[in-house]
C-alpha cells in the first residue's frame, strides 16, 4: 500500500468514519431514484441497492426479501428503520 500524506489520511479516516451516513444517504437517493426509473434503469438501482445494504451488513434474509419485491415503499420502510439506529 502507498504511503499517504497526512492529510490524505485524514479524508480516509473522517471517509470511514462517517460510512455509514454516506450510505444511508446514498440509499435515500436510490430511494427516489427508483420512484422515477423505468426498465433496465430500475434493475441497475435495485442492485446498488443491494450493494449498499451488503456493505452496511444489514440482515441477508432481509435483503434477499427485499429483492423479491422490489418495492420502493419496501425500501423506505428500511431507510426509517436505519435512521431510527444512527
Amino acid at each position: 500500500m502507498a504511503d499517504h500524506s497526512p492529510y490524505q489520511k485524514k479524508i480516509i479516516n473522517r471517509y470511514y468514519k462517517n460510512f455509514d451516513a454516506i450510505t444511508f444517504q446514498r440509499l435515500s437517493e436510490l430511494a427516489s431514484d427508483l420512484y422515477l426509473a423505468e426498465g433496465k434503469q430500475k434493475d441497475r438501482l435495485w442492485k446498488r441497492v443491494e450493494d449498499a445494504l451488503r456493505k452496511i451488513e444489514f440482515s441477508e434474509s432481509r435483503i434477499v426479501h427485499l429483492m423479491e419485491k422490489r418495492d420502493p415503499q419496501l425500501l423506505v420502510g428500511v431507510l426509517k428503520e436505519l435512521d431510527g439506529k444512527a
